[in-house]
């Protein structure tokens, strides 16, 4: 119809304009009639068709329907156009109506053709489109159900604009935002905290967090008559004394620089912490936190145990049992921990405020999304990650080698005045700083890996020794567990006849030395001299040898146990016969030395009973002014346990009649005048009279003891042996030739009348000489009982190397100066190199077996290899 009226027009316009004049319309003409065609028909026209377009644009999927209303109004706008024949108006001023219209309608029909056209192509497509989606939908998608969730949230949506925009424009609202503005302006432009704040804020906070930690190490002294003592003595021995002490001493004492020592290890530790959060304020926080709950912990440890927080300790918090910690907080303590706690709020409270407010966000720049973005951003990045990385490393690798004689970590520390005393936690603690204490025994070597061992091989060996054991139990009769067996190591104890020099015109031993000769007994090579006890007692209740683990290891009871799971000892052979009730331990002194009461625990004994134990052990008698139990009331405590229970038992007893120092204790003493030994000063003469004196009382307390024992209806075998000689004797000492006379002390194993192996003695030329880890092999033989694999494996070993110890020579029984010995049947030294075949190949086992119980993986756990039959 449009194309139609199209051409009538342009046919009444070609027509008119010819047949008329003949010439153009007059301007005046044309301009009128251009006018009232503008007038009457451009405001709509134009109107309606940017209407069209608009939506064409911006709905590409416009309704047919629309588009034909939309053309029906044109069209109308089209049938109200005047003809030239219909008007008495003049032909030029038709022409010029006719002319404008012709133009009006010419665009208006063809802007409604492309817009037809356009409208009927896009509904073919988006037809096509639909269509080709449902039916790929139908192919490969399953109906969806509406998503309820999404559409709660659009609608929660709309909520919120619809009720949040008058909100918005309130003049209130918009001057809060204006506010936040600004605000957000200025927080941009805050200062960044320099570094060197950064400095002393760590600065301060390590020496009051290693202040603190030493603070907790001590208490306030009591004293019997508090005014026999000046003012002070009283301030110099209390807790801020002392203390000031620790801290001022690296002035006052030369080379004692153990607080700032103390310093600088907590300071890798607060490095760490910087370079691993990147956020100075939070790790401040964080360190803070952790070195007061271990200030408060050690403090409350000391009190309750006289033992410092050990690295073995993390174990209990690591096995579930971190909520029973509040448990053990005394009363006298409360107040500390919760003034701790408060301390600790505020000071959370004003690490994060700055952090905050701080603009230095991270201490070194980094970006964890796009690291790659530009030069700059990589160069903090790597800077961070090589930071945290070489803190890390430093506080390993001092904390690895500070236990390592000769290594780095050690001899940095020991220049700085550390001094180890690996014989007390507490006094090492106390004199060298709970920190170095601490990290000394994080990672102790324990030793090298022997070559071969793998599972393959343990086994081979668990095979091998259960032959061996088998082969031997078939000559023997008994059972371990048919007796009661009593471990006595007798402190100290040992014939000072023997030693080079010292002359006796009594002899201080006269019973044991006649028992000597009638049961067995002979020399045991001793790794200590002056100390060094629980190396010497460990050796004896587990069958491991010093000699083997590598000489950085200095102490097994603080270094090895604490670490170990379930470590193995003779005691365990009786308690898996008459369960926990099988072995009890007896140390006439306090239990926290050498970590008795913890290692014991993991022995299995079922209990350990000192002078601090709940309950203490009975019978503490002392002799004259001897500050120490006497042997006497140590062994009526034994006869108490043995009076106790029906069932034979392991018994294990340290004595400490004769531990150091000898200064004179005894009223009436008679090695005054006995001893007759020439060279010697006032200091030593007056220290071995004390000590030979003391050897006669336990001489004559142990011959009162056994006979008690035998008369007992029990069948009873006692293994006595004294673990190292006194440091007394200095002068012999001084010679280097009288080393392995320094390190051999007395041992014999004896069984009461009601046992069968009573008046045993075995050949003297295979028990001359031993070590204490053959002690439970040479037992066994002994009685003539049953062994296990592993018990098997010794009698091998003592066999082809009769004796083998590492010799200590310092002091105190822990030194780097060592060397291991090897003894034949007849006490003479050989060297390692001199050993036969088979004794190299049995030392070899030795290495694999004792790495395998204490470092290996311990496959020798899923063998027979522990088992007595």
């Amino acid at each position: 119809m449009a194309v139609s009226r199209q051409c009538k027009t342009r046919g009444n316009r070609t027509k008119t304009g010819t047949s008329q004049l003949g010439v153009p319309d007059s301007s005046e003409a044309a301009h009128h009639s251009a006018s009232s065609a503008r007038s009457r028909f451009s405001p709509r026209v134009g109107l309606l068709t940017f209407v069209a377009s608009r939506r064409r644009v911006h709905q590409p999927k416009t309704d047919s329907a629309e588009t034909t209303v939309l053309a029906d109004e044109i069209e109308d706008l089209d049938t109200t156009t005047p003809d030239s024949a219909d008007t008495g108006i003049a032909e030029t001023s038709a022409d010029s109506l006719n002319s404008a219209s012709e133009v009006s309608n010419d665009d208006i029909d063809n802007a409604q053709a492309e817009s037809n056209a356009k409208d009927s192509d896009t509904e073919d497509t988006t037809a096509k489109d639909q269509r080709s989606k449902k039916t790929n939908s139908r192919k490969h998608k399953k109906p969806q159900k509406p998503n309820k969730i999404k559409a709660s949230l659009a609608r929660l949506n709309q909520f919120i604009k619809a009720n949040a925009a008058p909100i918005l424009t309130s003049k209130f609202a918009q001057l809060l935002i204006s506010a936040a503005v600004a605000l957000h302006k200025l927080w941009k432009k805050r200062p960044k905290c320099p570094y060197t704040l950064y400095v002393v804020v760590m600065a301060l906070i390590d020496a009051a967090a290693v202040t603190f930690i030493q603070w907790g190490m001590y208490s306030e002294p009591q004293y019997d008559d508090p005014n026999a003592v000046d003012s002070t003595t009283k301030i110099l021995n209390s807790v801020n004394g002392r203390v000031t002490r620790f801290v001022t001493q690296m002035w006052l004492e030369e080379d004692k620089l153990n607080w700032l020592l103390n310093f600088l290890a907590l300071g890798m530790v607060y490095l760490v912490l910087v370079f691993v959060i990147n956020r100075f304020w939070v790790a401040t926080a964080v360190f803070a936190i952790t070195m007061s709950v271990y200030a408060v912990a050690n403090s409350i440890k000391v009190i309750l145990r006289n033992e410092p927080i050990l690295p073995s300790d993390l174990s209990f918090l690591s096995s579930g049992n971190g909520g029973e910690i509040t448990s053990f907080i005394p009363k006298s303590s409360q107040a500390l921990v919760d003034g701790t706690i408060t301390m600790l709020i505020w000071l959370t409270v004003i690490c994060l405020i700055l952090q905050f407010v701080d603009g230095r966000r991270c201490v070194i720049p980094f970006h964890w999304w796009r690291p790659f973005r530009n030069v700059k951003t990589i160069i903090g990045n790597v800077t961070r990650i090589i930071a945290a990385a070489m803190s890390i490393t430093l506080l390993c690798s001092f904390t690895w080698t500070l236990s390592i004689p000769g290594a780095w970590g050690y001899e940095w520390a020991k220049s700085w005045g550390d001094s180890p005393q690996l014989w007390s936690a507490e006094g090492d603690a106390t004199n060298n700083g709970p920190a170095i204490n601490f990290l000394r025994l994080t990672h102790p070597k324990i030793m090298d890996k022997p070559e071969g061992y793998s599972q393959e091989t343990m086994e081979e060996l668990a095979k091998k020794y259960s032959s061996e054991a088998n082969q031997i139990n078939g000559t023997r009769a008994n059972n371990l567990t048919d007796n009661t067996v009593i471990m006595i190591l007798s402190e100290s104890f040992s014939d000072p006849t023997r030693v080079p020099g010292i002359a006796l015109a009594e002899d201080p031993m006269p019973n044991i030395r006649a028992l000597k000769e009638t049961t067995t007994s002979g020399l045991m090579l001793s790794p200590g001299f002056g100390g060094g006890t629980a190396n010497i007692e460990y050796q004896s209740l587990t069958g491991l040898d010093l000699a083997l683990f590598d000489d950085s290891m200095q102490s097994m009871y603080q270094e090895l146990v604490p670490h170990q799971k379930n470590p193995f000892a003779w005691n365990q052979i009786w308690n898996a016969e008459y369960g926990k009730s099988g072995s009890v331990a007896f140390h006439s002194y306090y239990k926290n030395m050498y970590l008795r009461d913890a290692n014991y625990k993991k022995f299995g004994f079922n209990k350990f009973y000192t002078l601090d134990s709940e309950p203490a052990i009975t019978h503490q008698d002392r002799t004259d002014n001897s500050p120490y139990v006497n042997d006497a009331a140590s062994y009526q405590n034994i006869i108490d346990q043995l009076n106790k229970e029906e069932h034979p038992q392991f018994l294990q007893l340290v004595t400490m009649q004769n531990h150091m120092t000898y200064d004179n204790w005894y009223f009436n003493n008679q090695f005054e005048q006995a001893n007759v030994t020439e060279n010697l000063n006032d200091y030593e003469r007056g220290q071995i009279n004390t000590y030979a004196k003391g050897v006669s009382i336990t001489d004559q307390a142990t011959i009162d003891f056994l006979n008690q024992l035998n008369a007992m209806d029990k069948p009873i075998t006692v293994i006595f042996y004294g673990d190292h000689l006194p440091s007394s004797y200095q002068t012999a000492a001084a010679d280097k030739n009288n080393t392995l006379a320094l390190h051999q002390t007395d041992y014999f194993i004896w069984s009461n009348q009601a046992s069968a192996s009573a008046g045993v003695k075995l050949d003297a030329s295979n028990t001359a000489y031993t070590s204490p880890n053959y002690f439970m092999e040479m037992a066994a033989e002994h009685m003539n009982a049953k062994v296990s694999p592993y018990l098997a494996f010794l009698t091998q070993t003592r066999t082809d190397i009769p004796a083998l110890e590492r010799l200590v020579i310092g002091a105190g029984g822990f030194d780097t100066d060592a060397s291991t010995a090897y003894l034949d049947q007849n006490g003479n030294a050989i060297k390692r190199k001199a050993l036969s075949k088979q004794a190299k190949n049995t030392l070899h086992d030795y290495k694999l077996i004792q790495y395998d119980m204490t470092a290996g993986k311990g496959y020798l756990n899923d063998t027979n290899f522990f088992t007595v039959k």
